[in-house]
C-alpha cells in the first residue's frame, strides 16, 4: 500500500498556497471566508491559517500567478459552515454534487481563485 501514496507516505505537513494580487483586499477576504484571522505572517507578502493540525493555507502576492488556484478542503458539518460564511457576507457561486452524499461549493476570491468546500460520506 505505501506504494500507492505519493511521497511514500512521508509527507508531514500540507502548505496549500493561493496567489493573490492585492494583499489587504484578499486578507480581508480570506479572513471573512475562514472566519478568523491568521495564524501568523511568515513576512509582508504571506499570510498562513492553520485549517487543523499539519494542515495550512496561505495567500501570497503573486500578481503573475493570481487567480489560477482551485483548493478543495474537505470540511465537517458543510451547511453549517456554508451559513456561517453566508453570515459574514460571502455566497458560494458554484455547487456540485458528483455523488451520493458528496456535496462541493465553489467560493471564488477578488482574484477569481477557486476555493472549495467539500462533504463526503463517511466511509
Amino acid at each position: 500500500m505505501a506504494d500507492e501514496i505519493a511521497l511514500g507516505g512521508r509527507a508531514g505537513e500540507l502548505f496549500a498556497g493561493i496567489p493573490v494580487r492585492d494583499f489587504q483586499k484578499s486578507l480581508d477576504w480570506y479572513q471573512r471566508l475562514l472566519g478568523a484571522p491568521p495564524s501568523f505572517f511568515p513576512n509582508d507578502r504571506e499570510a498562513v491559517w492553520m485549517l487543523a493540525g499539519h494542515r495550512w493555507l496561505y495567500i501570497i502576492v503573486d500578481p503573475r500567478r493570481a487567480g489560477g488556484a482551485v483548493q478543495t478542503i474537505i470540511c465537517d458539518e458543510l451547511e453549517a459552515l456554508i451559513a456561517e460564511i453566508a453570515g459574514r457576507g460571502i455566497d458560494f457561486v458554484d455547487e456540485e454534487a458528483p455523488g451520493k452524499g458528496v456535496r462541493k461549493v465553489m467560493y471564488n476570491d477578488p482574484d477569481g481563485n477557486e476555493i472549495g468546500l467539500g462533504r463526503v460520506p463517511a466511509q
